[in-house]
């Protein structure tokens, strides 16, 4: 079984998208970044690095379409360079191994000025990562990467890769009402 078939266990499905974007700004570029790949909508909550057992990742053609409603919580790994300097290059990029069985991995994040060295910098991270859990990081698979590049012609731009996790609505959450449900319940039958 491949790392990107390890969430057919019911695990978490986490996508990978790739985009770039324009404005009369650095923040109207990242705006329009996150338009392209289709997360432009809602309040990203980025995360650190770690996949969950079990999960599936795969990379999709943007725009992605996670579910959820406008303002939700999106919960993410982003890479993401932006620039206004006439000429200037941006690149961005999300790299990450899984174990083949397990499902569980690692992603990285890096930005830069160059794909090359956006790309060094994603495999020498996950090398290190790897080297850091020793038995466990060993059986993790072969790298994979995403990228994003832009250059700056005339606006700003913005290079950008996420990775979705998971939206949730503002309000409680279901392990929040379970906890409360299950703080309720004793008061409930005393009375």
């Amino acid at each position: 079984m491949s790392a990107t078939q390890a969430g057919g266990r019911g695990g978490m499905r986490i996508q990978v998208a790739a985009g770039a974007g324009q404005g009369p700004t650095e923040l109207a570029a990242f705006d329009a970044a996150l338009q392209a790949v289709g997360v432009s909508n809602y309040n990203l909550l980025r995360l650190s690095s770690v996949i969950p057992p079990g999960s599936l990742v795969t990379v999709l053609p943007q725009p992605l379409s996670p579910p959820g409603a406008w303002g939700d919580r999106l919960y993410v790994v982003a890479a993401e360079a932006r620039t206004g300097v006439l000429w200037d290059h941006v690149w961005a990029g999300i790299g990450w191994i899984q174990d083949p069985h397990a499902g569980h991995g690692l992603f990285v994040e890096h930005e830069g000025h160059s794909e090359a060295k956006v790309r060094s910098d994603i495999e020498l991270s996950l090398a290190a990562l790897r080297k850091s859990r020793g038995a466990v990081g060993a059986a993790m698979g072969e790298a994979q990467i995403v990228t994003s590049g832009a250059v700056c012609t005339d606006q700003p731009v913005c290079a950008l890769v996420v990775a979705v996790f998971a939206t949730e609505p503002w309000g409680l959450s279901q392990r929040d009402l379970a906890a409360v449900t299950a703080l309720a319940e004793p008061a409930v039958a005393r009375r």
